[in-house]
């Protein structure tokens, strides 16, 4: 197991490679910079989602510690550049690291990136990695949240649906996961809101942030109840949706282990329904429910918590980037990526791992990686 454990690892290495490789080559193609966009705002043109540009004479909020990112060239291919000092537009790509030629910016981003070095946002006073942290309790207390209440929920249910196959129970929770997987999960977010937000009837929940103002005013037992009241809402509609895959997966799963011949062996002789069902049936057909975990929790840091956190006004990691996309802040957009990149391949590890948990007849080390 250790063998490859070790092989997994070190194939992370050129799959994160690659990864990057492929996104560092799509933004050199893609209209647009961090430069352009700096002198769309110099000359009164430009959109931003939250960039700030700071003094007139290039006084930006952050410079890049590594190359990562954006398209290089000489001041003439910029749009709107006109009237602007040739100099001051080379300054401008020499504080973006855009001066270097593409091949020499890719190869120092990811030398700063084995290190977990990733500069700081181009158009935030502040590093990225610190960025990062900031946004990520937000982004982690809904999908970890979501996670667990969803896999909570549809893992019995699935279960339940498989051994009651064909009756009412089935069909009506079946219509009912159905309907919900249908409605989009931000127009129920807004329905929460209008019902139960202040927006037209009830003023039940909160709105923004995950705590209160005088959270740190709260004893323990307060500030535990306050941080949960906070989701309630947001993790309703993130959760909507998520139901419904996993419980379906888990019950034809469930149903392909309960027909097979083993099962009809087991109660020949005489064992329980409950003891065939959990400790026969359940350990083969959660494999593949466990397989597809990691994909799962990673999705739910992404599936909808854009739009999630903007009308919850929760500022979290899907806002983040976002505004990082649109504002050309492509330390921000690599850096994000690269995490979460890693985060899924480990995810992807442990899953493997678990799969020995559950059913040890599982051997990897016979496996070709």
């Amino acid at each position: 197991m250790m063998a490859y454990i070790a092989r997994r690892i070190l194939l992370m290495i050129p799959t994160l490679i690659g990864i990057m490789a492929v996104s560092f080559l799509v933004v050199q193609f893609a209209p647009g910079g961090p430069v352009e966009r700096v002198i769309a705002q110099l000359n009164g043109t430009g959109v931003s989602a939250t960039a700030r540009v700071t003094g007139g004479g290039g006084d930006f909020a952050g410079t890049p510690a590594g190359a990562q990112g954006g398209t290089s060239g000489g001041a003439l291919k910029y749009r709107g550049a006109q009237g602007l000092d040739p100099a001051f537009v080379a300054q401008l790509e020499k504080q973006f690291g855009f001066d270097k030629p593409p091949l020499e910016r890719f190869l120092l981003m990811l030398k700063n990136y084995g290190t977990f070095h990733f500069g700081e946002s181009y158009f935030r006073d502040i590093s990225v990695i610190d960025l990062i942290k900031e946004k990520m309790p937000v982004s982690i207390s809904l999908g970890l949240w979501m996670t667990l209440i969803s896999y909570g929920i549809s893992i019995p249910l699935g279960i339940a649906k498989a051994v009651r196959d064909g009756s009412r129970f089935d069909v009506w929770t079946s219509v009912a996961i159905v309907i919900g997987y249908a409605v989009p999960g931000f127009l129920f977010a807004v329905l929460l809101v209008v019902l139960f937000a202040g927006g037209s009837f009830l003023d039940w929940f909160p709105l923004g942030g995950l705590t209160s103002d005088n959270w740190a005013q709260l004893s323990w037992p307060a500030r535990i109840v306050d941080y949960l009241w906070h989701l309630v809402l947001p993790i309703t509609a993130m959760s909507l949706s998520a139901f419904a895959t996993t419980t379906l997966l888990t019950k034809n799963s469930f149903l392909e282990e309960i027909r097979k011949q083993y099962v009809t062996t087991a109660r020949m002789k005489g064992l329980t329904e409950g003891r065939i069902l959990y400790g026969h049936v359940f350990r083969n057909a959660m494999l593949i429910v466990i397989a597809g975990f990691p994909a799962a929790f990673v999705s739910s840091f992404f599936a909808g918590s854009l739009l999630i956190e903007t009308i919850f006004n929760l500022d979290g990691l899907g806002l983040l980037g976002f505004e990082s996309v649109v504002n050309r802040d492509y330390p921000v957009v690599f850096a994000t990526l690269y995490i979460f990149s890693l985060v899924g391949l480990i995810l992807g590890l442990i899953s493997d791992l678990t799969y020995t948990w559950v059913d040890p007849r599982i051997d990897f080390e016979t496996r070709d990686v």
